[in-house]
């Protein structure tokens, strides 16, 4: 019998055995300048893509009861540049090869949850892209939660910090 409990040590396996394929080094636009990271991507067979993020220096209150989400996407162009006013304006929208409406978006990720002190990590299984398609794409986190409704891209809000993906290694 196959069970979750055991694809979770599959994930696990991948993610603790297993170089990743391709990776996004985060950094925060002037205004959020500690806030710095990695995304890393690895290759999860048929099952698709294991993406797994740490982050530090999300702005969060660290009172209770405040907004610890943030939005995360891969974005269509492999640039991080903008201006001050618009940071990272250049990576374009949400990857979206099938012209999907949102949050149905290649790249629409789940959030990321920022612990008290700003930290967030997270590990999902993504199907929607293969490695190969993100490559020379960016990952943009907002300061603000997905809503998963607005068009076209969940009133995420500001864009906070990026990175481009690359190859993380060279493969064999």
């Amino acid at each position: 019998m196959y069970t979750f409990q055991n694809e979770n040590a599959d994930f696990a396996r991948i993610f603790l055995s297993h170089r990743p394929y391709a990776a996004a080094y985060i950094k925060g636009s002037d205004t959020y300048p500690d806030t710095a990271g990695r995304i890393l991507f690895y290759p999860a067979g048929d099952r698709g893509v294991l993406v797994v993020s740490n982050i530090r220096g999300l702005p969060v209150d660290p009172r209770p009861c405040t907004q610890r989400f943030f939005a995360m996407h891969i974005h269509e162009n492999g640039t991080c540049r903008g201006t001050s006013v618009e940071p990272f304006q250049e990576a374009g929208g949400h990857y979206n090869p099938q012209a999907c409406p949102h949050p149905m978006h290649a790249g629409d990720l789940p959030p990321l949850l920022s612990n008290a002190r700003g930290k967030a990590f997270s590990a999902v299984l993504c199907d929607s892209f293969k490695l190969n398609e993100i490559l020379q794409k960016s990952v943009i986190v907002h300061r603000a939660p997905d809503d998963f409704t607005s068009q076209p891209a969940g009133n995420a809000g500001e864009r906070i910090a990026c990175g481009t993906i690359v190859k993380a290694f060279r493969q064999r």
